[in-house]
């Protein structure tokens, strides 16, 4: 039998969090600055609200003070958390550290844990994630330059990585680096914890990006004989590309369930400002062209989040979901990026305007096809899996 309902526990969780979302989330949006965030002295204590509320870390164990449940309630609460750019700093659930923090949980020692896991889940640091490097392709991860060698008591790191994500005013980044060229293309490459204060690690600028909603900017950094203690190595020497992975899938899932918060938000906004709006004798709502813009965008978006769910309860059996992840990732871009050139298009020329939060919605749209796998990669994976399948008389679904 088929339930697509919520349990009872997801919907007090929804509704606690869409409650929390109207009351302190929105009217602290004005407060944003770009590339920035939510300035600390507005930040920390809407954070300590939700962590009162049972609300915090929805991607972390309870033992690390996160919400300990499965994807499909992490997808649905992200969904909630997905309407405001600001929401999921102050939910304690933003990239790189809510990645980082999954690899931590997953892959750190019980002193890697205390030193860099417990911090980051309070909200008390930040963290980055340095894998792109401009020399190569930033979707295949097996051509990184970026070296990493053992000496007597330490490993020395030389690299230089770009779109550094959360790099300025981070406490320490995760970084990808080649520990054994000959080795097969998936077991070249390890993860390495670095403090940010380490005199071998040197922002060289932010890069200047579309869109301004990140914290601490996308950062083109060096580590130039960077020297870090042995034990800074983050599992097994050759997990790198398995450890990438590790956060890359999850991380998909959240993205793609907070795009449809955007959405279900321009959406409300498109049909308010259809109804309020008049020309020609008539509202804006009765003409249908503006009806076909409003089931047009209802129809990709209740697609897109079922495929997610989907995805997401895939997950939680333990399937890793390759195929689903990838086509939400490409799918549910799109359905982001049509949903709010329709709302822009019905609110005219104020919908280019920063007099509402559609400019900034759009603005960071066209990146989402980019990050975590251009839509072009993807479609290869879900093309090439379902053609596997086929040859050996699988189910395609």
């Amino acid at each position: 039998m088929f339930d697509f309902s919520p349990s009872v526990e997801q919907q007090e969780m929804i509704r606690k969090a869409t409650t929390f979302m109207e009351e302190y989330v929105y009217p602290h949006e004005k407060y944003m600055v770009p590339h920035r965030g939510l300035p600390d002295e507005y930040l920390k204590p809407l954070q300590e609200k939700v962590k009162e509320l049972g609300l915090w870390a929805g991607h972390l164990p309870k033992e690390y003070g996160g919400m300990g449940n499965g994807f499909v309630t992490l997808g649905l609460l992200s969904e909630v958390i997905g309407r405001s750019p600001i929401a999921p700093y102050i939910f304690g659930s933003m990239a790189p550290d809510a990645g980082n923090g999954e690899i931590l949980v997953h892959a750190a020692t019980p002193a890697q844990k205390e030193k860099y896991l417990v911090p980051l889940a309070n909200g008390d640091i930040r963290s980055c994630f340095a894998m792109t490097e401009p020399e190569v392709s930033g979707s295949d991860p097996r051509t990184l330059q970026a070296t990493a060698v053992e000496e007597e008591d330490c490993w020395v790191i030389n690299g230089h990585k770009w779109f550094t994500t959360g790099a300025l005013g981070s406490s320490f980044s995760i970084v990808m680096a080649v520990t054994d060229q000959d080795a097969h293309p998936h077991k070249k490459t390890s993860l390495f914890i670095v403090d940010n204060d380490n005199p071998g690690f040197e922002i060289v600028r932010e890069v200047p990006v579309i869109g301004d909603h990140f914290a601490g900017g996308h950062c083109e950094v060096r580590y130039t004989d960077c020297r870090i203690p042995k034990e800074n190595l983050l599992g097994e020497r050759g997990d790198g590309f398995k450890l990438a992975q590790l956060r890359l899938g999850p991380g998909r899932i959240t993205h793609a369930m907070r795009w449809l918060g955007v959405c279900h938000r321009s959406m409300e906004l498109m049909i308010d400002y259809a109804l309020k709006r008049e020309t020609r004798g008539k509202k804006l709502s009765e003409f249908q062209s503006i009806q076909n813009f409003i089931a047009d965008s209802a129809a990709e978006t209740q697609a897109a989040r079922l495929m997610t769910l989907q995805a997401a309860w895939r997950l939680d059996q333990g399937d890793e979901a390759r195929k689903e992840i990838s086509l939400i990732k490409f799918y549910g871009a799109k359905v982001l990026h049509d949903v709010i050139d329709r709302a822009i298009q019905v609110h005219g020329a104020l919908g280019v305007t920063g007099d509402t939060p559609l400019e900034g919605f759009y603005r960071e749209a066209r990146t989402a096809r980019i990050y975590d796998g251009p839509d072009e990669v993807h479609r290869f994976v879900v093309a090439r899996t379902l053609i596997k399948a086929y040859e050996k008389g699988e189910e395609l679904y």
